[in-house]
C-alpha cells in the first residue's frame, strides 16, 4: 500500500474523531439537547478525548483500542437515530453513525499494513524456532 493512501486514512481517522467530538458537544449543548439550554450528556465525548493524542501521533495500540471504543458511539447513534422523536436529533444520530463508520473503516485500513508485517514477522520467528 502506498504512503499517500496511508496518509489519507490517517487524516480521515483524525478528522472523523474530531468531528465526532464536536458533534457530541454541539448536539447536547445547542442543536438538540435533552433539556433546553444544554445537557450534561455533552460529557459523553470525554472518552473520545483520551485516544485523540495517540491517533494524531499514529500510535498503533491507540488506534486498535479506539476502533473498539468507537463502536459504543455507533450503538448510541443507531439508538438515537431510530428512537428519538425529534427529527433533528434523529438526523444527528445518523451523522454520528456515519462518522463512527468512517473512523472505524479508516483506522482498520490504516492498521492493515502493520498487521500484515506483524503476521509475517511472527511467521518468520516460528520458522526459525522450528528449525
Amino acid at each position: 500500500m502506498d504512503n499517500t493512501r496511508i496518509r489519507i486514512y490517517h487524516v480521515c481517522t483524525i478528522a472523523s474523531l474530531a468531528a465526532l467530538i464536536l458533534l457530541g458537544i454541539a448536539w447536547e449543548m445547542f442543536l438538540a439537547p435533552l433539556r433546553p439550554g444544554g445537557s450534561w450528556l455533552a460529557l459523553k465525548v470525554l472518552p473520545l478525548l483520551i485516544p485523540l493524542r495517540g491517533v494524531i501521533k499514529r500510535d498503533i495500540y491507540t488506534l486498535q483500542w479506539s476502533s473498539m471504543l468507537i463502536l459504543l458511539y455507533f450503538a448510541e447513534g443507531i439508538v438515537r437515530a431510530t428512537s428519538d422523536k425529534n427529527n433533528l436529533s434523529a438526523a444527528l444520530g445518523w451523522v454520528e453513525v456515519a462518522l463512527t463508520c468512517i473512523f472505524f473503516t479508516c483506522a482498520l485500513l490504516y492498521l492493515r499494513p502493520y498487521k500484515k508485517a506483524a503476521k509475517q514477522l511472527a511467521k518468520q520467528v516460528i520458522e526459525k524456532v522450528s528449525k
